[in-house]
């Protein structure tokens, strides 16, 4: 059980990395390759793909298509890309790694970073709300699935918690007092 699981998540890793690849916008691509290298750079060099393989498997529990999950579980991962960039970048935790390479701000420099994480954020909204993802899910799944990835994304998620640490990393406690 425990091997075949292994196989089923390795298998699930590789076809993420496939349908990034597809849904990133290529490295030439304008108006600015940079920007479109920096995003790929991020989010290509693998990782564990834990979130999308956790999307799949609970879309599998539920009785949705495999393919219907694709597009949810790749924006969740591009949310997490993301979210990397930035917790990388010098003003917040100073990384000089990710992943065995260095960070995307140590590459390509803090703006392009800032840049390319920016927009990750609506390359996932539009995988999720595009033409094709409502005929996959249907209309009100895509925005519930929207709604969903940006309130656990935004102030009171996410970055809300990022916000948390700098704060408690300044001795503030994010009030006017």
């Amino acid at each position: 059980m425990r091997e075949r699981l292994r196989l089923k998540m390795g298998d699930l890793r590789e076809y993420v990395d496939g349908a990034l690849d597809r849904f990133l916008p290529a490295k030439s691509s304008p108006p600015s390759p940079t920007l479109h290298e920096a995003m790929r750079y991020a989010v290509l060099p693998g990782g564990k793909r834990i979130r999308p393989i956790l999307t799949f498997l609970t879309a599998e529990a539920l009785g949705v298509p495999f393919s219907s999950a694709t597009r949810p579980a790749c924006a969740i991962e591009i949310i997490h890309c993301y979210s990397l960039i930035h917790d990388d970048l010098p003003c917040m935790d100073d990384d000089d790694e990710r992943r065995g390479q260095p960070t995307a701000h140590r590459a390509f420099g803090p703006a392009m970073a800032v840049l390319a994480g920016d927009a990750l954020i609506p390359l996932a909204f539009e995988l999720i709300c595009s033409e094709e993802a409502v005929q996959e899910l249907g209309a009100p799944l895509s925005a519930k699935l929207a709604w969903e990835i940006a309130r656990a994304a935004g102030s009171l998620g996410m970055v809300g918690g990022q916000a948390l640490e700098m704060d408690v990393r300044m001795g503030t406690t994010g009030a006017n007092e």
